[in-house]
């Protein structure tokens, strides 16, 4: 993480325009910030892509996510997809339970018909990627890329926004054979964009703020081997204590994502291997077996976070550096990636139309396109999380009716599909080639 005491940040007038080194530069080097690098391949764009640690150790983080429809079909757009998807599982059923309760509503991409979304028979309802696999994809898709410089591992020391272009101040991490004077260097673009995560400096020392809540809850995430079939079903059951998600991965694997209150979650990590998976194996009811773990298992804190604005003169955010939600749904890296697909169309655009890349006239198209459309899926997420924690009868009640409406009124299916899928808003040209 870059250390945010070492960043300036200035914003002064210019009456010159000096010689630029790039378009823009994109500082973060995960998920999201590579796949806008990937997106603007081909643009004619020339970019410059910051990360603070070197790629294979960016690429090395033993997590999964669930992808939407929508995101498969952005990364397809974007032309990386087929690099990715082998080795991903598509899972063609979603299982949603609450606790103990016996009904269990089921999913299935026949329910989607109700809102007329046709789909293709091979998309199922989602994907679960791992990390490693889809960023590595992503890194090897850039390699021939003469558009595309890497500066990593390189550390953000300040940033100037002027009015005409904005200057980066940057240095070297890996330093051995290097002079003071070498290791520190500048670049100039005309446009910043932040993907540096949930507490990123970028957003920070620009003085954006943000308005949300931490909550009572940490997640547990590890990988393990189940000796039952997943049968490429994902599961969410909800507990008082939180959701857990089930993740169907290649192998006969699974990523889960356990939520828990932080004490709760904390002493989950550090309880010894064969009483949590006793623990996990009761969680689970039984139905996967005998299970082994295979990765260390991560906390991290929940919260909930929208930044006030996702754009300024010369600076514009992406994924977690713009927002975070509760990860019930497995929504998170969705919107980020449709971030990347608004911005990467808002971007093209303005660069064949002349436009200038880093002028509040553009960069407002994506705030305006990607802020609200947010800010739906955080309520949503907020509202699941809170609704399926509540132990006071009336709200038992109304959520276990509203479960049994969900089974048999197949639009209120269809539409709550919508929103697991990212069938819902607006799509960026990406998601429809």
């Amino acid at each position: 993480m870059v250390k945010e005491k070492l960043f300036k940040n200035s914003r002064s007038e210019t009456t010159t325009t000096p010689k630029l080194d790039y378009d823009l530069v994109i500082v973060g080097g995960g998920i999201a910030g590579t796949a806008l690098a990937c997106a603007l391949k081909n643009s004619g764009l020339k970019i410059a892509l910051v990360e603070t640690k070197p790629k294979s150790v960016v690429a090395g983080k033993k997590l999964a996510y669930n992808l939407s429809l929508v995101s498969g079909r952005i990364l397809d757009g974007i032309g990386v997809w087929q690099k990715i998807l082998p080795k991903i599982t598509t899972y063609q059923q979603i299982s949603l339970s609450d606790g103990n309760y016996p009904r269990t509503v089921q999913f299935y991409p026949d329910d989607l018909v109700a809102t007329g979304k046709k789909l293709n028979p091979k998309e199922g309802l989602g994907y679960v990627g791992e990390h490693q696999v889809m960023l590595s994809a992503m890194q090897e898709f850039l390699t021939d890329s003469d558009q595309l410089t890497w500066l990593c591992p390189v550390e953000v020391l300040g940033v100037n926004y002027q009015s005409d272009f904005v200057e980066v101040q940057l240095k070297h991490k890996e330093t051995n054979n290097l002079s003071d004077q070498e290791a520190t260097f500048s670049i100039r673009s005309k446009l910043v964009v932040g993907a540096d995560g949930a507490r990123s400096p970028i957003r920070e020392t620009a003085g954006i703020e943000t308005h949300g809540w931490k909550y009572w809850q940490s997640c547990i995430a590890m990988t393990i081997k189940i000796e039952k079939s997943h049968h490429n079903i994902a599961f969410e059951r909800f507990w008082p204590s939180g959701p857990m998600g089930v993740l169907p991965l290649p192998g006969n694997r699974c990523q889960v994502v356990w939520t828990a209150p932080h004490t709760e979650a904390k002493a989950l990590q550090e309880l010894e291997p064969e009483k949590f998976l006793a623990k996990l194996e009761e969680r689970t009811g039984g139905l996967l077996g005998k299970v082994e773990l295979l990765s260390d298992r991560y906390v991290f804190p929940v919260q909930l976070m929208q930044s006030d604005r996702y754009v300024q003169h010369r600076l514009a955010l992406i994924g977690d550096a713009a927002h975070c939600c509760h990860p019930v749904g497995g929504q998170g890296l969705n919107m980020g990636i449709r971030d990347v697909g608004a911005i990467a169309e808002i971007l093209k655009s303005a660069h064949q139309q002349g436009e200038d890349l880093g002028g509040l006239r553009v960069l407002k198209r994506y705030e305006s396109w990607r802020r609200k459309e947010n800010l739906v899926i955080l309520a949503v997420t907020d509202f699941l999380d809170r609704m399926f924690s509540g132990t006071l009868l009336p709200i038992v009640a109304i959520r276990r009716l509203g479960l049994w409406g969900m089974g048999i009124i197949p639009m209120f299916k269809s539409l709550s599909l919508r929103v697991m899928t990212g069938l819902f808003g607006r799509h960026p040209e990406l998601a429809r080639n």
